[in-house]
């Protein structure tokens, strides 16, 4: 009988603890209790990530990274038309200045960049006359691209004859200008009528005729370089 009451008592006291502890985790679930509110590494484990074919953007996207548009082609001689702005540019230190316009006379888009060719001749197949325009760096090269019927030009810097010494400068009268559009072969050829010099000149006493490279736009009498 001592026995069996000691067992009977043993399981009593083993209830009454299984109890107290069911009621204590019960009260702390639903007071926001310190196990509740940690987060669960479980949780954040059985959330599914995205896939990669998901999180991708498509081909089509803005956020895709574009591939290189093709270049526009230069433009061609052909499609191409000179002409000059002859009113007086403005005059400084012996030399006047007189916009080339280049208009795009194709029907497709093309580009320019860089400095033309230009010397004063004889004729549209006549002999050159003095030295070819030397390069002006005032105007960084930049490509220019025109529509058909868009316009770019360049400025000439054409120095007065009589600035320099008569013997040494052999003063002529020229009326045709000749254009080589930039990294092109063929010429155009404008005509107008400027004193230049037919002699080569030193190197010291610098070019009767100078040119700055493509500008976008029309040219507008009265500018410089």
């Amino acid at each position: 009988m001592r026995s069996s009451a000691r067992v009977a008592r043993r399981a009593g006291t083993a209830a009454i603890l299984l109890g107290t502890a069911v009621l204590a985790a019960g009260c702390a679930s639903g007071n926001g209790g310190t196990a509740a509110s940690a987060p669960s590494s479980s949780s954040a484990a059985t959330t599914p990530a995205p896939s990669p074919s998901s999180s991708a953007p498509p081909a089509s996207s803005p956020a895709a990274t574009p591939a290189d548009s093709p270049g526009t082609a230069a433009c061609a001689t052909g499609n191409l038309k000179a002409s000059i702005i002859a009113s007086r540019g403005g005059a400084a230190a012996g030399s006047t200045y007189y916009p080339v316009n280049l208009t795009n006379s194709g029907s497709s888009p093309c580009s320019l960049f860089g400095y033309p060719g230009v010397s004063w001749v004889s004729g549209p197949s006549g002999s050159q006359i003095g030295q070819p325009a030397t390069r002006n760096p005032v105007v960084t090269p930049a490509t220019v691209v025109l529509a058909p019927g868009q316009v770019a030009h360049v400025t000439l810097q054409v120095v007065d004859a009589q600035n320099y010494d008569k013997s040494t400068c052999q003063p002529v009268t020229a009326h045709w200008l000749k254009i080589f559009p930039p990294g092109q072969f063929t010429a155009l050829y404008v005509k107008f009528s400027a004193l230049t010099c037919s002699a080569k000149l030193p190197s010291k006493l610098g070019s009767p005729l100078t040119v700055d490279a493509v500008k976008a736009g029309q040219g507008k009498a009265g500018g410089g370089l």
